[in-house]
């Protein structure tokens, strides 16, 4: 959403639901991972609105909606592609809208060629499944060709290449790739180089509109029936719906979750959703927008003020080699339009946060002390470079790999080549105890007296033993505060952290070492309760001040007053924000979250006493803003598209000066006074260059994308790809079946299944239930949630059940090329098998393609035991974020899984009746030079 949009979050918020006359659920099944949220859904269903459920399996989401349709898993850009083409076929995109307010009308140069068009002169007239610029040899796109006509070549904000784009230096190719940079578009868009030519009229064959069309017209509803085994008449009860409730009186939502994310290619899903949007004129509008359901009470705070090793907080790319200072990061962003081309000011205000007095304009504000990334340091390259032996240290905090990421045997066999480990969770997870009890441990591809990494185990405390803020999915940051003490050495990760610091810092106060003046610079002088854990001369019982840390993330500015006076001030607005050195933000969009010196976070102003955006409860990213974009909910002269749909609208004598103002129901998401009639001058650059008519405020053009000329490592638009692994082929492309730009691991211990595979002939789908929580560390240690959900389990259909001599209630054994699991088996109607005309090999029969569902809760510690459905699963990666996928190829027969070496022996014989290596060189503890990838994973023909 970030390239599409300008920034990565969700558009709208979940009070809003109430206002949809339609909503869309796909990629997430809400009831049961969202339950608190949905009742905004069953509000606007008493209301009167339609609710749509598109999922493989049949869930409790399902069975509230008004209409659920069934789709492969993996699947969805050809579900949502033909929903797209249904609404240009037929003409039901909001004209005015569309034309308004997207890059519909812009012309793109003469280069690019589409994946529908075919080689450019060569013997085929068949489409080449590839965009132009696609370089074989580093599996990676040049994006120059897909530049708007005549747009002048500049680089991304902090993505600078000395070399130029052959480099991949620029948003797109390998560089750009490998450092996942579509990540640093969530809070703030891709840049392009200049405002591009137009033709309103949308004729011109190289407007985005025509080039939108010819992309998707082959998405019809039989194509959609083939690849997606969705009957026509249940897509097109989907299509009409949408369009009968999109328009200028009336709005659809939509909403998603890590159904869509979780997958090689779920960045051009959510892309697909956005084109689809914005066509509908839904974004930025009561009742519609696209509505982030995160995985995690603070996922989306996670990413605001990252875990990431790519972005700085607020979405500022970390800096790069060759980046040497403030000037070559920021480079020629302070000439772009927009409000990322003030970049500058939030970059520096960060370094003045962290490094104070120490951040001066002498010192480039102390950038040097910031380490710069080459490449891929991401979590799944860090698990291979742990097998490799090449990491001696590594800390997990809330994270139980062992269980909860992809391919558990390869983090389990990664974590035993390390030297030490540091695991910070409320119980002994499995990353903590894999060297002992772990799997391989049984089979004896790991002894415990050989394994050398030193396990540091440091109890956690629980949300309500801490204070502090948790971002959920609505950009909302919302005070916790602390209701218990935590129980024994249980301490919060501020504890931790600030405690870590301290105890550094004491020991290298003496040292005269440059590299270690960052360190040593670093504000740490924070507010302490003293006592908080013992007696307060004990330096180990103070507990930082939460507060005083949010006060320092949200933002404050240092003046002298007229009597020479300090007046340090907490700022109200990231507008405040200046590169002098005055000001300091943490988190440059956090900034106002601490305004007038008062937690705004920590507001609890009941729904009952306030309209429906709820502006005195918690505080939204940015500047309270709960529906992003809403400037677009007024037409080009800043009237309401209707008064059903107003929120924010132009009154031209508001404002203290009588001169007009932007007022309504919603902060403006828009500068306050700029009017409708505002016409950039010639040469403007940030802000000032955003007309009065342009909603898209960090967009350098002011317009949502739907094409995508920069910002994607793997296209300009969203095209069907098979998954993970494919039991089928790809008819829209036979030649290109896979996502070409995706980012594979093959390896031994990493193996992926062929197309069509007899061996592993089933797909495959993770999920979640509500009884457990993520990897299960917070769930299946507690005696009522594990006897609500007693045991792991997998759901398939009665004829797969039928076909493999499954039984009800008993056992079944999943294998894929990297492990084999045990479970339960549960045989329903809830998910059943899909048929796919034209999905045979030749495509001239109905290909049955039965779909297995798993829970992914399950690991071999606590009350409710079982085995871990990520030991089934590929790292296989997103290009653009490099987050793994969910899916994948298996076979299912009946009876417990073997134990011991014979279950090495057993995954062995099925990777080699797949014509796969059988890997029997198990990787050996501190080495594995022989285990480095392959070029390329083999897969990328039928």
């Amino acid at each position: 959403m970030g390239t599409s949009f300008g920034r990565g979050g969700a558009t709208t918020f979940l009070q809003d639901l109430v206002n949809a006359d339609c909503i869309l659920i796909q990629g997430s099944n809400m009831a049961e991972a969202h339950p608190v949220g949905f009742q905004w859904v069953m509000e606007a269903k008493r209301r009167g609105a339609k609710v749509i459920h598109v999922d493989p399996r049949f869930t409790r989401t399902s069975a509230v909606a008004d209409l659920h349709v069934p789709l492969r898993a993996g699947t969805d850009i050809a579900f949502l592609g033909g929903l797209v083409n249904h609404v240009l076929a037929n003409d039901a995109y909001f004209h005015d809208y569309v034309v308004a307010y997207t890059n519909a009308a812009s012309i793109v140069g003469e280069e690019y060629r589409d994946t529908e068009d075919p080689e450019e002169d060569g013997p085929s007239t068949d489409p080449t499944g590839l965009f132009s610029g696609w370089d074989e040899d580093s599996r990676s796109y040049d994006p120059s060709t897909w530049a708007y006509q005549d747009a002048k070549d500049v680089a991304a904000a902090g993505d600078r290449s000395p070399s130029g784009r052959s480099s991949g230096g620029t948003q797109g190719g390998e560089t750009h790739k490998a450092t996942a940079g579509g990540d640093a578009y969530g809070s703030g868009g891709a840049t392009i180089g200049s405002k591009p030519d137009r033709d309103e009229t949308l004729q011109h064959p190289r407007t985005v509109f025509q080039i939108l069309k010819r992309h998707f017209a082959r998405y019809t509803p039989e194509m959609v029936e083939r690849i997606c085994g969705t009957p026509q008449d249940a897509f097109l009860q989907v299509a009409r719906a949408l369009v009968e409730n999109s328009g200028r009186e009336r709005t659809t939502a939509l909403a998603y979750a890590v159904g869509w994310t979780h997958h090689s290619q779920g960045a051009q899903y959510i892309r697909t959703s956005a084109i689809l949007q914005t066509l509908l004129g839904n974004i930025g509008r009561p009742g519609g927008g696209i509505l982030a359901l995160r995985g995690h009470a603070s996922i989306q705070g996670s990413t605001d003020i990252p875990t990431l090793f790519n972005l700085w907080s607020g979405y500022l790319p970390m800096p790069k080699a060759g980046q040497d200072d403030v000037d070559s990061y920021v480079g020629s962003s302070e000439d772009l339009a927009g409000f990322w081309g003030n970049m500058r000011d939030y970059s520096v205000s960060l370094l003045k946060s962290w490094w104070g007095d120490a951040a001066q304009p002498e010192n480039d504000f102390a950038f040097d002390y910031m380490p710069r990334i080459s490449g891929d340091h991401g979590t799944y390259r860090t698990v291979m470079d742990m097998v490799d032996g090449k990491v001696d240290g590594y800390f997990l905090l809330g994270q139980n790999p062992a269980v909860g990421s992809a391919n558990a045997r390869l983090q389990r066999l990664g974590m035993a080549n390390l030297k030490w480990l540091v695991v910070r969770d409320l119980q002994m997870i499995e990353s903590a105890t894999f060297w002992k009890d772990g799997p391989e441990v049984e089979t004896g591809e790991l002894r415990t007296e050989d394994v050398g990494t030193e396990v540091f185990f440091l109890p956690a405390a629980s949300h309500v033993e801490k204070a502090g803020t948790f971002t959920q999915t609505q950009r909302l940051l919302q005070w916790r505060h602390q209701a218990v003490s935590p129980p024994g050495e249980s301490r919060s990760e501020l504890w931790f952290y600030w405690q870590l610091g301290r105890i550094l810092r004491e020991k290298l106060a003496a040292s005269t070492d440059p590299r270690d003046r960052p360190l040593l610079d670093l504000t740490w002088d924070y507010p302490v309760h003293e006592d908080e854990f013992g007696p307060a001369s004990d330096p180990l019982s103070w507990e930082p001040d939460g507060e005083a840390v949010l006060r320092e993330i949200s933002g404050t500015e240092t003046h002298l007053d007229d009597d020479g006076t300090v007046v340090d001030r907490a700022l109200s607005s990231y507008t405040e924000l200046k590169s002098d050195g005055t000001t300091r933000s943490g988190c440059w969009i956090y900034c106002g979250a601490y305004a007038d010196e008062v937690n705004q976070t920590a507001r609890r102003r009941p729904g009952r006493e306030q309209d429906w955006t709820a502006a005195e409860w918690g505080w939204a990213w940015p500047m309270n803003r709960r529906q992003l974009y809403n400037r677009a909910s007024a037409d080009p002269q800043g009237r309401p598209w209707s008064e059903r749909k107003a929120l924010v609208w132009w009154d031209e004598t508001a404002g203290e000066d009588g001169k007009g103002r932007w007022v309504g129901h919603d902060v403006p998401d828009f500068e306050a006074t700029k009017p409708p009639s505002y016409v950039p001058p010639a040469g403007s650059r940030g802000p000032a260059a955003i007309a009065g008519r342009d909603p898209f405020i960090m967009q350098a053009d002011g317009k949502a994308w739907l094409f995508a000329p920069s910002g994607v490592v793997d296209g300009p638009l969203p095209t069907h790809y098979e998954g993970a692994e494919s039991p089928v082929g790809n008819p829209l492309h036979p030649n290109r079946v896979y996502n070409p730009a995706r980012r594979a691991f093959p390896r031994p211990g990493n193996r992926g299944v062929p197309t069509r595979s007899d061996v592993y002939p089933f797909v495959f789908t993770t999920y979640r239930l509500t009884e457990h929580h993520t990897a299960g560390g917070m769930s299946r240690t507690l005696p009522y949630l594990s006897e609500l959900q007693p045991e792991m389990f997998i759901e398939v259909s009665a004829e797969l059940a039928r076909e493999r001599g499954l039984e009800h209630q008993g056992w079944a054994t999943i294998v894929t090329p990297r492990s084999a699991i045990e479970a339960r088996v549960m045989v329903t109607p809830r998910i059943r098998p899909l048929r796919l005309p034209g999905g045979g090999e030749d495509g001239s029969e109905v290909q049955v393609v039965h779909q297995v569902g798993i829970p992914w809760h399950w690991g071999p510690n606590g009350i409710s035991r079982g085995d871990a459905a990520n030991e089934l699963v590929e790292i296989l990666l997103d290009p653009n974020t490099h987050i793994q996928d969910k899916v994948g190829a298996c076979d299912v027969v009946p009876g417990r899984r073997p134990r011991g070496p014979a279950l090495v022996e057993f995954v062995a014989q099925r990777r080699a009746a797949a014509g796969l290596p059988t890997d029997d060189d198990v990787p050996s503890l501190r080495g594995g030079a022989e285990l480095d990838a392959e070029p390329n994973d083999g897969r990328n023909t039928p």
